[in-house]
């Protein structure tokens, strides 16, 4: 019975280091930057670690130009590319956190939360 108790006491510890460790994570990955780009740097997004767009650049001659349509269909993929982007820093950062410890499984989970497509590559 006791033996349990010490294993609990031991678990909460944990996850209270964990909980710290997730916050200070959450304040790296907000001044971390990934950049996505598409039409050959004609958009540009660049979000924090987070994923959250932090400037969003388009070349001054699609907007002088009118190039209205073509302005949309290029911000989708460099937005897309640089969440992905932002997703990769995120996963880097929690497997460097969490080095040392069991957590059998975490590698395919991380795996999944990266998902398809988030290798970065420019869809356009």
């Amino acid at each position: 019975m006791f033996k349990g108790i010490a294993n609990m006491a031991s678990m909460l510890r944990q996850a209270q280091q964990m909980g710290g460790k997730i916050k200070e994570a959450t304040e790296q990955l907000k001044t971390k930057r990934a950049v996505g780009s598409a039409g050959g740097g004609m958009v540009e997004v660049e979000v924090n670690g987070l994923g959250d767009v932090l400037r969003v650049t388009i070349d001054p001659k699609l907007v002088s130009a009118g190039e209205r349509e073509m302005i949309e269909d290029l911000l989708a993929p460099a937005i897309n590319q640089a969440i992905a982007k932002s997703r990769e820093l995120h996963v880097e950062l929690m497997q460097s956190m969490t080095q040392g410890i069991d957590l059998s499984g975490l590698g395919e989970a991380l795996s999944r939360f990266t998902g398809p497509g988030s290798d970065g590559s420019d869809t356009t």
